[in-house]
């Protein structure tokens, strides 16, 4: 499938027509420099709400568990979203607010036309995926990958963790097969035969593995990071001083609950994997021995650079058009989850 053809195939073309007709619905021409320059108000207006993705519920558990203090504005929805290309359709039709992603659907909306702004940066410096093979599979090493069939997420972290691999293991994308899938299809595609490898995240593959483990499907890690999990929010959002606000105080809560599930792994674990992932005990302390540290940087810099070398990389590749990524930033924010959190956590 040639690679322009991704867009269509992964967001249905209803999302495609939404993506050419964004200008003309005024999504990319969003009064954007204005609204970057105006300060933050003090005080969330009374009366304000925000739409909110906490995927599996996982916010709203944390901010219970770690008692924090209750939000200076109504959550009117939290939505079960987390795959990029869903989040991105759930802004287009006005039913969400904010999002936590990866660094790549940002890059993915703008190449889209749709206009959105990054307002929270939490960098992972150990890789949260690993690649998994079908059962039966010969493949051992990313090098084995050459001539294979591979999951590939274009709008996900999944996407560009699998790009950022084949490049380390110096195979081109001609090299291989690339099937245009979303995330929530891999494990289905794996099974039956459809991919001889996706990548999934740390967390899923122990499910997976319990299950096809015996029939010879196996994991490979690699050091490849997926650097950046992010606050987003749509430009027609930030243009409203009442939201923006409302952001602005929801940023403290969303590093604090980080910060806390961090420092309370027994708790998570159990609260979280085994009473809602039905992981066992062991499992579930497997993967929060692999967990990231939560890092708010001061500032932005690395989180751009890195941002612009991943749109780089997809760009190369033909996925998208090369752009500045820090069009991307709004960085009246830029400093409120440091601000949150203890010293140790923001560098």
């Amino acid at each position: 499938m040639h690679r322009r053809v991704f867009l269509s195939s992964l967001l249905g073309a209803s999302a495609a027509v939404a993506g050419l007709s964004g200008c003309a619905k005024g999504e990319a021409s969003a009064d954007t420099e204005g609204a970057a320059t105006k300060p933050l108000a003090d005080k969330v207006p009374a009366g304000t709400s925000l739409k909110i993705a906490s995927y599996q519920n996982v916010q709203q558990l944390q901010f219970r568990l770690a008692k924090l203090p209750e939000l200076p504005f109504t959550v009117s929805n939290w939505l079960n979203i987390g795959a990029g290309p869903d989040v991105i359709n759930a802004f287009r039709a006005g039913s969400l607010d904010l999002a936590d992603n990866a660094g790549i659907p940002p890059i993915q909306a703008h190449y889209q036309g749709y206009a959105a702004k990054i307002v929270a940066i939490d960098i992972t410096r150990k890789p949260t995926y690993l690649f998994a093979t079908k059962p039966g599979s010969d493949i051992h090493t990313a090098r084995d990958f050459k001539g294979r069939r591979l999951a590939f997420s274009q709008g996900q972290a999944q996407g560009v963790v699998l790009l950022r691999a084949l490049k380390q293991a110096g195979l081109t994308y001609d090299a291989v097969t690339l099937v245009p899938l979303t995330s929530n299809q891999f494990f289905t595609a794996l099974q039956s035969g459809q991919v001889d490898v996706a990548p999934l995240a740390i967390s899923q593959a122990p499910a997976y593995l319990k299950q096809y483990e015996a029939k010879g499907a196996r994991t490979i890690p690699t050091d490849v990071v997926d650097l950046l999990n992010l606050l987003w929010a749509p430009q027609s959002v930030l243009n409203d001083p009442a939201k923006a606000a409302a952001i602005a105080a929801y940023i403290p809560q969303w590093a604090q609950g980080q910060v806390w599930t961090h420092e309370h792994p027994d708790v998570w674990d159990e609260e979280f994997y085994v009473k809602t992932q039905n992981l066992t005990p062991a499992q579930a302390q497997g993967i929060s021995r692999l967990a990231n540290k939560p890092l708010f940087p001061p500032r932005w810099d690395e989180a751009i650079k890195w941002e612009q070398e991943t749109a780089d990389l997809l760009a190369e590749g033909g996925f998208v058009k090369k752009f500045d990524v820090s069009s991307l930033f709004d960085h009246r924010f830029e400093s409120i989850a440091a601000k949150a959190v203890s010293e140790e956590y923001r560098k």
